[in-house]
């Protein structure tokens, strides 16, 4: 019982820091933005754009001071890859629900997202270490640009162009990224396999 409250402890110490408040504060977001752009008008689009935003943008800060200021945490690894499927995929949900995403779109990016979950979890239960690829965070910075596109959509923002298009568009392309970053953690993981003869 010592042993769980002490553990229980230095998790509370260690997540007192900004980097994971920030990462809290993208999860307290999400049920804003969903309730607010689960029935858009205009300027419900418009507010839950901002709102997606400053989540995305709660994304980039926090690894960054968590780097900078050597404040990574546990903690923190467990909750920001959390926080981020989270916002997109709720985002990708309520997209479908007003057809401005394709349900198979959507069904493929969930898909991605579980199994490499799936494969980190596997990985950590075996004390491998998957380093977050490049390609994976373009394909994080090409969804955040594809759903805010898709969000403004409702605004009526017509002489910018064919958002619709745009964010579609986009969007197939943080697809064919997210499948190529999850191709190569499937590959890092089965070499650290093969190489500890797991």
């Amino acid at each position: 019982m010592n042993r769980v409250l002490e553990t229980w402890k230095a998790i509370g110490q260690e997540s007192l820091n900004l980097p994971n408040f920030l990462t809290l504060v993208r999860i307290l977001l999400i049920p804003v933005f969903v309730i607010v752009f689960v029935e858009p008008t205009p300027d419900q689009s418009w507010i839950a754009a901002v709102i997606f935003v400053v989540a995305a943008v709660t994304d980039l800060l926090d690894g960054y001071i968590a780097r900078r200021t050597g404040q990574v945490t546990n903690l923190g690894k467990l909750l920001d890859p959390i926080a981020d499927k989270l916002l997109v995929l709720s985002a990708l949900i309520l997209l479908v629900n007003i057809d401005r995403v394709s349900a198979l779109v959507a069904i493929l990016v969930i898909a991605r997202e579980l199994a490499v979950t799936g494969i980190r979890a596997i990985a950590a239960g075996e004390r491998l270490i998957l380093a977050a690829e490049s390609t994976g965070k373009y394909k994080m910075a090409l969804q955040v640009v594809a759903i805010v596109l898709l969000i403004l959509e409702g605004t009526g923002l017509a002489e910018f162009g064919n958002l619709h298009l745009a964010g579609t568009v986009t969007l197939y392309l943080s697809l064919v990224l997210g499948y190529l970053s999850g191709g190569q953690y499937v590959w890092s993981f089965w070499k650290q396999v093969v190489a500890k003869g797991f």
